[in-house]
């Protein structure tokens, strides 16, 4: 029995192709990476490409983007907040075949503590 393997080959890419490639790539506002992904290669080689050829790969930031950055000012916003729920003590006790769950408010802890004592007691 005969076992063929097939050999990985590396693919090859006209120089035009390239130049086309490149050439998309230094649209405004398009990615390196999707045009690299809509032409079956990876962003990298496209990269390595540009670079081989001098020319610097685009900003990812967009001319737009930056004018409108510009004339932002920071500054206060003003937030409204929700007002908070009134801070709770839950408890959860078993003792022997009694259970209890209770809720009791923060302010009266005190008196939750002294009932705790009396019922465990």
């Amino acid at each position: 029995m005969d076992v063929v393997i097939p050999r990985r080959r590396r693919r090859t890419h006209s120089e035009a192709f390239k130049q086309s490639v490149i050439s998309a790539c230094s649209e405004p506002g398009v990615s390196v990476a999707g045009v690299a992904l809509a032409n079956g290669l990876n962003a990298n080689q496209v990269r390595r490409w540009m670079r081989e050829r001098g020319i610097e790969p685009p900003s990812r930031r967009t001319p737009d983007a930056v004018e409108i950055a510009g004339r932002v000012e920071p500054g206060f916003v003003p937030v409204q907040v929700a007002p908070a729920a009134e801070p709770m003590i839950r408890l959860e006790a078993q003792r022997g075949i009694a259970r209890v769950k209770l809720e009791w408010p923060i302010q009266a802890a005190e008196a939750c503590g002294a009932w705790l004592r009396d019922w465990l007691a």
